[in-house]
């Protein structure tokens, strides 16, 4: 038995309250079109893993922002994941985040599972530690501005615990619940922010949770969601909805935002990925018709999974000496597809028209009501 109060009492899942409302039903039809035509655009590019490091990255950059962790684009391009080289403290965690995500997705591909070790597991690669769970009592959340507490989450490592086991249970046996699992991906993401189960990095890693709970339900193909930015615009909304249905136990209102969130992000990205693939067939087209002599589907590839390229990134990528790389990058510079310039100590090459592609702000809901700074508190 759980020894919460009454007032903060999280019940184990599934919600014993109807979640196939009529609302969310008929919701539900174009949040399923607009994610299957996700999937079909994203399997029209040539390589996957462009689209996993552009958009992952958007999504680390967009997720982190939420919890007012903000970076630049020159601060994000010019900093390099592999060699641990970062441009600032805050490109480092969104690098972080676009890692664990990429690592969770491989996981999740091969297990087709979300188990409690996994979850462990990413916050730990966010938040470089092994703290794992909460085991000491005195967290809560507050409004940073007002230092008013708007929620405490358990406080015992054993409720933790006993909520985790029934999450990832809730997660993995599809037996339990037979609701559509969009709506399930909705109340997974409310009950994992409601236990709170780190110190540190619970709301990147609830996010991270999203997206590969939908791969691996088979509803997403790649990790390529941009939820965060949905919910960075509507943060207001986002904060006041799960608060409320802590204190209601009615369910409608948060899933129809997530499930908003859902539709209006795939039919962005969809659009997005439709101006990736055009603008590599604008530049295939240009490289072959100007620079013969240097054309492959190599070197397409890595202009776009490098938005700033320089030299190491292209003489790995296509095989090809120190030297051969800067004359692709030079000619590539002549004919106006990059730019160079120098960030830092090094020179950077930029592809312009992907930079603006992936940086544009598209049409969104605005938020709806101002939205607080939620931070942690720890005793």
């Amino acid at each position: 038995m759980l020894s919460l109060s009454q007032k903060n009492r999280i019940e184990l899942l599934p919600p014993k309250t109807d979640l196939e409302t009529k609302a969310v039903l008929k919701k539900l039809v174009s949040v399923r079109a607009a994610l299957s035509g996700l999937n079909g655009i994203a399997e029209s590019i040539p390589n996957e893993g462009i689209l996993i490091s552009t958009l992952a990255l958007q999504e680390a950059k967009d997720s982190s922002a939420i919890e007012n962790i903000v970076t630049t684009h020159d601060e994000l391009y010019s900093s390099d994941g592999v060699s641990r080289q970062f441009a600032s403290m805050a490109a480092k965690e969104v690098y972080n985040y676009a890692f664990a995500l990429q690592q969770g997705f491989e996981r999740v591909k091969k297990t087709r599972l979300i188990k409690g070790n996994d979850i462990i597991r990413l916050q730990a690669l966010l938040e470089e530690n092994d703290a794992g769970y909460r085991s000491l009592p005195g967290t809560t959340l507050k409004n940073e501005q007002t230092g008013e507490v708007v929620y405490s989450p358990p406080q015992t490592g054993a409720e933790i615990k006993t909520l985790m086991a029934n999450l990832e249970k809730f997660m993995n046996d599809d037996g339990l619940s037979d609701v559509d699992p969009v709506i399930k991906m909705a109340v997974i993401h409310h009950q994992f922010e409601s236990i709170h189960p780190f110190y540190d990095g619970n709301g990147r890693t609830g996010r991270i949770i999203n997206i590969l709970y939908l791969v691996k339900q088979g509803l997403l193909q790649l990790p390529i969601l941009y939820l965060s930015r949905y919910i960075n615009h509507n943060k207001g909304a986002y904060y006041r909805l799960l608060q409320q249905t802590r204190k209601t136990k009615k369910w409608e209102p948060w899933i129809l935002y997530m499930l908003d969130a859902v539709e209006i992000t795939s039919v962005q990205t969809t659009q997005i990925i439709r101006d990736i693939k055009n603008l590599m067939s604008k530049h295939k087209h240009q490289i072959r018709q100007d620079l013969k002599k240097i054309y492959s589907q190599d070197l397409i590839n890595s202009l776009f999974r490098h938005p700033y390229t320089k030299i190491e990134y292209i003489k790995k990528d296509l095989g090809v000496t120190r030297k051969t790389a800067a004359s692709y990058l030079e000619q590539l510079c002549a004919t106006g597809l990059l730019h160079k310039n120098k960030v830092g100590k090094e020179n950077y090459y930029f592809n312009d028209e992907l930079i603006l592609l992936l940086s544009k702000v598209n049409s969104l809901k605005t938020k709806e009501e101002e939205a607080p700074t939620i931070i942690t508190s720890t005793k």
